[in-house]
């Protein structure tokens, strides 16, 4: 699993996080808010979001996205290695989790 650490180790890759994530998480938010109230779904769209920086920097032959529903707390696996995936909304700031 050390091959995730990369994405916090490989400045290329930390500067793109640091510059693109927020504004792809803001849009999810406008895609999920109903109301001003953003809705569940939200964590659904940053899953995708984030599944894309895997395969973006692993390539589609690492990462496996079609995990059985039945398989608990699994989202995707990279390298062989199950990951599931959370995120937290906050007033001012939404952080993922893995």
């Amino acid at each position: 699993m050390n091959r995730i650490s990369e994405l916090f180790s490989d400045k290329k890759i930390v500067d793109k996080i640091q510059r693109r994530l927020p504004k792809l998480f803001h849009l999810a938010e406008l895609e999920s808010s109903r109301a001003g109230k953003v809705g569940m779904e939200v964590g659904s769209v940053r899953e995708k979001i984030l599944v894309a920086l895997f395969i973006y920097k692993f390539g589609e032959q690492n990462v496996e996205t079609e995990i059985p529903i039945t398989e608990a707390e699994v989202d995707v696996k990279v390298f062989g290695n199950p990951i599931s995936i959370k995120t937290i909304t906050g007033k001012n700031w939404t952080s993922p989790e893995f």
